[in-house]
C-alpha cells in the first residue's frame, strides 16, 4: 500500500538530514516540525513531489520523501522489540507468504512484522495475530492503524486476538491456516495448536533470538510431524562507496535472531503405516528430516 503523486495534507514524510539522520513525521497545513537544524514548515512540503529539497529556518537543505515500510518499522512506536527489516524478508520468503494466504501469527509485539505479513496477503488474504501482554496488542493496535491511517483506509482482513496461542480450542475457531509465524520465547508450547489448525504441507516458522530456543524447538518440531526443517540467521553489512574509494561500514547488523522454517507432514492415516511421519520426527534419519545439506 502506497500513494503515488504530490505529497498530501496527512500524509507521513521521511526528512533526511546531511548527516543522513531521518525524522519521520505527518504532514499538516500551517505546521512545523522542529529539529536542531531550524523548522521545516510543512506547507514547504505539501503538494510537492517525493524527492524534494526542502530549507530549514536555518538554511539546512534536507531531502524528503514518503516512506517505506521498513522506514516506518524502524521509527514507530515500540511497546515489544520489532522484527527488523532484514529479517522480514527472509521470513515473508522462506515461510513463503503468498497472496490470499491464511496467516496466523503470535505474538504481535510491536506489529511490524504484523504490518508485513498484511502487505504479503494482500486483500484477498487475512492475518489473525495472537498477542498475550495487553500493553503489546494496545501498542501493535495503534501501529497498524497508524500506518493505514495515512492512506485513508482500515486493515479489514486483519483480526489483533488479546489471547493465548497456546490455547487450541480458541484458535481453531477461527479455522484453518495456511502458514503460521510464532514469535515466543517457548513456540513448542504452541505445536498442539499449529496441529489443530495448520494446513499439511503448511509452513511453520519461528523466530528466536537465541541458541537453546532453537534446539528445543527444532527438536519439537522433529517429534510433532514437521519435515525440512531449516534454521538459520541473516547478516547485513552496508558498503561505502565513493569514487575509488569501496569499503564496508564499521557497522555490521548481525545477529538479530533466528528463523527457523519446517513443513507440516501429512496425519500418520494419509502417509499408508506412518513411516514417512516416523522418519521426520528423528526416529530414522531420512533424506526429507532436515533440508540437504549441500
Amino acid at each position: 500500500m502506497t500513494e503515488r503523486g504530490p505529497l498530501k495534507d496527512g500524509e507521513r514524510v521521511l526528512v533526511i538530514d546531511s548527516r543522513a539522520r531521518r525524522y519521520l513525521m505527518t504532514l499538516k497545513p500551517g505546521g512545523e516540525f522542529h529539529t536542531h537544524l531550524g523548522a521545516l514548515r510543512h506547507d514547504d512540503l505539501i503538494g510537492r513531489s517525493e524527492g524534494t529539497v526542502v530549507t530549514a529556518s536555518r538554511g539546512s537543505k534536507l531531502l524528503a520523501f514518503r516512506p517505506t515500510l521498513a522506514d516506518f518499522v524502524l521509527k514507530m512506536q515500540r511497546g515489544a522489540q520489532v522484527v527488523y527489516p532484514k529479517d522480514l524478508g527472509l521470513i515473508l520468503v522462506y515461510a513463503d507468504i503468498f497472496p490470499g494466504a491464511r496467516v496466523l501469527e503470535a505474538g504481535a509485539g510491536s506489529g511490524s512484522l504484523t504490518l508485513t505479513l498484511l502487505r504479503a496477503v494482500g486483500a484477498d488474504g487475512s492475518v489473525v495475530s495472537y498477542e498475550l501482554r495487553d500493553d503489546h496488542h494496545r501498542q501493535a493496535t495503534a501501529n497498524v492503524e497508524a500506518w493505514y491511517r495515512a492512506f485513508g483506509a482500515k486493515a479489514d482482513n486483519l483480526e489483533i486476538v488479546l489471547g493465548d496461542v497456546f490455547n487450541a480450542p480458541s484458535v481453531a475457531a477461527h479455522g484453518t491456516f495456511d502458514r503460521i509465524i510464532l514469535d515466543l520465547p517457548e513456540p513448542w508450547q504452541a505445536l498442539e495448536t499449529a496441529a489443530r489448525v495448520l494446513v499439511s504441507g503448511g509452513v511453520l516458522c519461528c523466530y528466536l533470538p537465541t541458541v537453546p530456543q532453537v534446539m528445543r524447538a527444532v527438536e519439537a518440531m522433529r517429534a510433532g510431524g514437521y519435515a525440512l526443517i531449516n534454521t538459520f540467521e541473516a547478516l547485513i553489512r552496508t558498503w561505502n562507496v565513493s569514487g575509488q574509494s569501496v569499503r564496508p561500514d564499521h557497522r555490521m547488523v548481525a545477529h538479530t535472531g533466528f528463523i527457523i522454517t519446517a513443513r507440516k507432514l501429512a496425519p500418520a492415516e494419509e502417509s499408508g503405516d506412518g513411516s514417512e511421519r516416523s522418519a521426520a520426527a528423528g526416529n530414522v534419519k531420512m533424506p526429507w528430516s532436515e533440508r540437504a545439506r549441500e
